[in-house]
């Protein structure tokens, strides 16, 4: 079982590149200690060590574990992220905690396995696609929903991704064109033998994982990273 650490950080950079759209990455005097897939819990308020945590929210780690910083990224949807896009500048110091979750650390083959995300819901899987151990999986498939081609700001992580794993294929769906992400289209075109992990949206996880069940999909092979 991993032993959650909390770790005192820096804020080392920001990207903004869209209004409601942001990427921050943190350094720490001590090594990051996580596996691909897993998540962390932020706070932005004061924390005293032999006090009580504060307030704080989850976010999937998008960098791989082999990296001396840790990035997130986030949409501005609420008042905590809100407070982040405000508070959040280069030099300031927050808390964090981690590992959490076992997206990728949980019993699954390396065949045949189908990534489907929604926006920012693709952040755990950057942190595998950019890992040494993505080469191990044969002939992986991304669907990758935005909301319009400019919220794909991760080609540098998907090139890492092509470059570690030739057989990779990659779906970017722009939803303003394409239309939202098809749970019915990428099971007729993947099949039952597949396994497929989810991240996106509760409601968009929630209904995937639904529509594949009542094709009569092993639950086994329907993993979605559930940390909400």
């Amino acid at each position: 079982m991993a032993i959650i650490t909390k770790y005192l950080v820096s804020v080392v950079k920001i990207e903004n590149l869209l209004p409601d759209l942001y990427s921050v990455y943190f350094r720490s005097e001590k090594k990051f200690q996580y596996s691909p897939g897993q998540f962390l819990h932020i706070t932005l308020d004061d924390y005293d060590p032999s006090g009580q945590w504060p307030d704080s929210r989850c976010f999937s780690i998008q960098t791989n574990p082999s990296m001396d910083f840790l990035a997130i990224s986030f949409t501005v949807k609420g008042d905590f992220t809100k407070r982040m896009s405000i508070e959040l500048k280069v030099g300031k110091k927050v808390w964090l905690k981690l590992p959490y979750g076992n997206l990728f650390l949980r019993n699954h083959s390396l065949e045949n396995d189908v990534f489907i995300a929604g926006g920012t819901g693709i952040t755990p899987f950057l942190s595998l696609f950019t890992d040494g151990s993505f080469s191990f999986y044969k002939k992986p498939v991304l669907y990758f929903g935005v909301r319009k081609n400019e919220y794909n700001i991760f080609n540098s992580e998907l090139s890492k991704a092509c470059s570690l794993n030739d057989g990779f294929v990659l779906n970017i769906i722009d939803e303003s064109i394409q239309g939202m992400l098809d749970i019915k289209k990428i099971f007729v075109e993947c099949g039952k033998n597949s396994t497929y992990f989810i991240s996106g949206p509760p409601k968009m996880t929630g209904s995937f994982r639904n529509y594949l069940i009542s094709q009569n999909m092993q639950e086994s092979r329907i993993i979605t990273d559930d940390w909400e």
